[in-house]
């Protein structure tokens, strides 16, 4: 996911849609957020991105692997699931849950700039993987792209109001 609002959005993506399942028109589906129970039958959700959501009703829902299997109402095979492939499952910014704390949202993460503890600045968050483990920020820098996993002796610091994140980088991050 990628999100690219400076503003908070209007929806916040908790899923999204790798792409098709089987024949019957399921889709797999990669979990975004802390709540999964979020998907089940019956839930009414978005389909789209954060700045445009079409409703979608969950009719089934399975695990598979480190995914959701989701078959959605009005989605009768394999080719009207594949038109969904890398939407983002989507709820109404009110009905997030609140945060605990050191938790952010990812859209508010987004464009951050990222330094490292000594203060050399590494480039701006891009975008955020969610691997399934723990997320995974992208950093675009003058030297490039780095990957930094978002752990808590990682990331020691981010400062919405600045604008800033500081990080500590293990050993043969950069590598």
């Amino acid at each position: 996911m990628v999100a690219h609002a400076q503003t908070a959005p209007q929806y916040i993506a908790i899923g999204k849609i790798v792409g098709p399942h089987g024949i019957r028109g399921e889709v797999k589906v990669s979990v975004m957020t802390d709540y999964p129970e979020r998907f089940r039958p019956g839930a009414r959700l978005y389909l789209g991105s954060e700045e445009a959501a079409v409703p979608a009703e969950i009719a089934a829902v399975r695990p598979h692997k480190n995914m959701l299997l989701v078959l959605l109402t009005g989605v009768p095979d394999r080719n009207a699931a594949e038109l969904l492939r890398d939407r983002f499952f989507l709820i109404p910014e009110a009905e997030a849950m609140p945060l605990g704390e050191h938790e952010n949202y990812a859209h508010d993460l987004i464009d951050l700039a990222v330094e490292t503890v000594e203060g050399e600045a590494l480039g701006r968050l891009t975008e955020i993987l969610f691997t399934g483990a723990n997320d995974v920020y992208v950093v675009v820098g003058a030297e490039g792209e780095l990957l930094v996993p978002a752990l808590r002796e990682v990331v020691l610091e981010v400062d919405l109001t600045a604008g800033r994140m500081v990080v500590a980088l293990p050993d043969g991050l950069r590598d």
